[in-house]
């Protein structure tokens, strides 16, 4: 069946301008504890509020199944508005620590509904090139959590208030352009009925159970380095007494990122997925066990291994989402992509908060090494032999 033009480049707008709250709250989270007088203590928490948010949300829509029994672009659009809402609440005066959180879960939550819904979208759209598509749309995820650093890197952003109202506003136009010019695929299939049981079902079929554990590997260490990344950049300039703008560089980190998943979706269309996840899956992980060496490289090699690792980290991520996606009927794609989702963001929570207690007791260069473990596990899982 042939594809209005139109369909995809609007599919990664919306998700790109959608997904822009996502780490918006993290971008500002200096200036919000200078001016509101909170604690250093207050970023891990305001970094895992969102995910645990996420969390909530996508196990909520999964058991539902709200992507799979109401329209896709509907859903998106509601939660666009809502995810801006929670998201502007940052700007509100005399926010104080429970307000603050509360709207970072806020977004978390209606985030479920534009990630995961944004990729039920695609699936219904392409029933092949799937994992192409996947590449631009998951990329256009990571550009979404690059901008606000993006433009906090910059002169322009010195009034923290304008990123956040400039992602929520953004965030309105997805939400509203996807509905308006993306109406239900060809090849969705509507959930009639709720089961319930869809979710733990789904864990006996063996192409998707190896599919969501290499993914559940990649997301032990794609958010905690990305949580970190400013955090190494800056103990960097430091110890070397470089200049350096940790803003704009944990920016072109994720930014990569985001260019990688394109590519990798375009490699995946002639060798496969699985090859593309397993490649970029391995390479992080040996950035992961040699990162304490990448702190004795002059600046621009330390910045440049860096940038290859954000590189890396992220390329796997719409391939497994393709493994994911292609291992269950269609009319449980949705479910099925949410409750993926929301195992692997809840693991992301652990390593974000491993590493936020062991930045106190070990050297800050040791610091990504135990990342390596997701990695580990996430081949480990896509090599091993079905037993019979």
């Amino acid at each position: 069946m042939k594809q209005k033009l139109h369909i995809l480049p609007i599919i990664i707008i919306s998700q790109f301008a959608c997904t822009s709250t996502w780490f918006a709250g993290n971008a500002i989270i200096e200036s919000l504890t200078k001016k509101l007088d909170f604690g250093a203590d207050i970023v891990s928490y305001v970094i895992s509020s969102v995910q645990f948010g996420f969390i909530i949300g996508t196990l909520i829509f999964g058991i539902l199944m709200i992507a799979d029994r109401f329209s896709p672009s509907k859903v998106f659009m509601v939660c666009a508005c809502l995810a801006a809402l929670s998201n502007l609440t940052l700007i509100v005066p005399q926010l104080n620590v429970t307000g603050l959180l509360i709207a970072r879960f806020g977004t978390g939550f209606f985030l479920a509904g534009i990630y995961p819904v944004g990729m039920k979208i695609a699936a219904d759209y392409y029933e092949k090139g799937l994992g192409k598509a996947l590449g631009f749309l998951v990329g256009a995820l990571v550009l979404g959590t690059a901008f606000p650093f993006l433009i906090k890197g910059t002169s322009w952003a010195n009034d923290s208030d304008s990123v956040i109202k400039l992602t929520s506003g953004i965030t309105v136009m997805g939400g509203l352009l996807l509905l308006g010019l993306v109406p239900n695929g060809p090849y969705r299939v509507a959930s009639t009925s709720l089961q319930i049981n869809a979710g733990p079902r789904l864990f006996k079929n063996y192409d998707f159970k190896k599919a969501a554990f290499g993914y559940f590997g990649h997301m032990w260490e794609l958010y905690a380095f990305w949580a970190f990344t400013p955090i190494a950049i800056k103990w960097f300039a430091i110890e070397t007494g470089s200049d350096i703008s940790v803003f704009l560089w944990t920016g072109i980190v994720i930014t990569f990122g985001g260019l990688s998943c394109a590519l990798g979706g375009t490699i995946a269309h002639s060798l496969g997925s699985k090859k593309v996840a397993l490649t970029a899956l391995i390479i992080s992980g040996v950035f992961c066990f040699i990162s304490p060496v990448l702190f004795l490289l002059p600046q621009y090699l330390f910045l440049a291994s860096w940038c290859l690792w954000g590189i890396a980290v992220t390329a796997d991520s719409p391939q497994f989402s393709n493994l994911v996606a292609s291992s269950v009927a269609p009319q449980l794609k949705g479910t099925a992509l949410t409750i993926v989702n929301c195992l692997g963001y809840a693991i992301t929570i652990i390593s974000i908060q491993l590493l936020g207690l062991l930045q106190n007791s070990i050297p800050i260069n040791f610091l990504y090494i135990p990342l390596g473990l997701g990695p580990l596990l996430g081949v480990y899982h896509l090599i091993k032999k079905k037993t019979k």
